[in-house]
């Protein structure tokens, strides 16, 4: 971690300056939820990390979830202008839109794509999910030993995605590819190709709905109208067509890795969701809760303060839904699992900006589930077999090794 005094602004106090294990491009062998997260609470409120942002720039962590959830909804005092460093990268126009809209442009937004992500629409979509999730546990279920990543929930979701997209199946390994480099970017010039390579590709398919418009979600990017009556300009289907992206792709997948690895390591739970299939519902909020994988960015941009700490415009912060999910002042026992807990978590985000594609997040995770242990009898880890964590954005490990008899 860089330490070095000159990227620490002047009215941060030195003593609130803290090593954040979560920094841009760090990664870990641990499992980050059983000792990481909780050496945070063991400090102060609010402190201040070097080297958070892919531009090397560091910003506050505000540890406690009520202080995450005023952060999410004081739009007055931070911005998500700029939160995310695709756009700004490479010098685009474009930005990742509805996140980083501030009021009431956002409010115009998520009005516009609302219909289309509303749950009976998306309920629509169960009998394409599930035929999905069958398919890939009847491929694998008789060999007894899967890279769950690999084998399963990488490649369901963005099946999801392209189906929603109207994009060709044959994609998914392209598709798999940007992601991971998006989103797990070892470094910057990693990030940015991925960013340049996907884009470019998002425009061809953007010009080919406008000559041949269809069913799909980018056709209706392109024929419809925000409330004043009108049409989105190439730089805001870009990003929306960007966020659709990196937000139906990586996000179920991670949700899903850290749900069965918790039921790996938990059999009895394991149990439970197999003799009442009812429970998955909320045995996936409260593992959702507990492993809490995503951080966003917002950016000050009228002075305010946090738990007594003055934040300055221009002063990051992150907005971790890893630490606030195990804040021991909002939950009891918060590093135990307790599947009917139904806890109001923040993994979806929270006020204006809580993820509109939640439902149909929901749903895909309820099935996978539901098939993998309708089908797979008892699963543990592989023994002995070392996963990589990357750290910042997504927190993700590089592989899951499931075994059973």
């Amino acid at each position: 971690m860089d330490n070095d005094a000159s990227t620490i602004p002047s009215h941060v106090p030195q003593e609130l300056v803290r090593p954040y294990p979560f920094g841009f491009g760090a990664s870990t062998t641990e499992i980050p939820f059983d000792r990481m997260v909780a050496e945070i609470h063991e400090g102060p409120p609010i402190f201040f990390a070097p080297g958070l942002t892919a531009e090397g720039k560091g910003g506050w962590i505000p540890r406690r979830d009520a202080d995450v959830r005023t952060v999410y909804m004081d739009t007055e005092h931070f911005s998500t202008r700029d939160n995310s460093p695709f756009g700004p990268l490479i010098g685009a126009e474009w930005r990742v839109w509805p996140l980083e809209a501030d009021p009431p442009v956002h409010t115009a937004y998520r009005r516009f794509l609302n219909p289309v992500f509303a749950p009976k629409v998306m309920a629509a979509l169960d009998a394409k999910i599930r035929q999905y999730a069958n398919d890939y546990v009847d491929g694998f279920k008789d060999r007894g030993r899967i890279d769950f990543l690999a084998d399963f929930a990488f490649e369901s979701p963005i099946k999801i995605f392209l189906e929603l997209m109207g994009l060709p199946q044959a994609r998914v390994r392209q598709f798999l590819d940007w992601t991971n480099d998006l989103l797990h970017a070892p470094d910057a010039e990693t990030l940015i190709r991925a960013t340049h390579a996907s884009i470019a590709y998002l425009e061809e398919v953007i010009e080919d709905r406008k000559r041949a418009p269809g069913e799909d979600l980018v056709s209706y990017l392109v024929a419809g109208k925000l409330d004043d009556g009108r049409p989105l300009s190439q730089a805001e289907m870009l990003g929306f067509c960007f966020n659709l992206f990196i937000g139906g792709l990586d996000t179920v997948s991670t949700n899903l890795t850290w749900q069965f690895l918790h039921l790996a390591r938990h059999p009895d739970h394991q149990r439970a969701l197999r003799e009442n299939p009812a429970l998955i519902p909320d045995a996936i909020d409260e593992m959702m809760r507990a492993y809490a994988a995503v951080t966003t960015l917002r950016i000050c941009v009228k002075e305010t303060s946090i738990g007594g700490v003055t934040i300055k415009p221009g002063d990051h912060v992150a907005v971790s839904t890893t630490i606030a999910a195990r804040d021991p002042e909002a939950w009891e026992r918060p590093d135990e699992v307790i599947l009917d807990r139904k806890p109001r978590h923040l993994s979806f985000g929270y006020g204006p900006h809580l993820c509109i594609g939640m439902h149909l997040a929901k749903r895909e995770m309820r099935i996978a589930i539901d098939a993998f242990l309708s089908a797979i009898p008892e699963f543990r880890l592989v023994p002995d077999v070392e996963m990589r964590t990357s750290l910042n954005g997504v927190m993700q490990p590089d592989k899951l090794l499931l075994e059973w008899d």
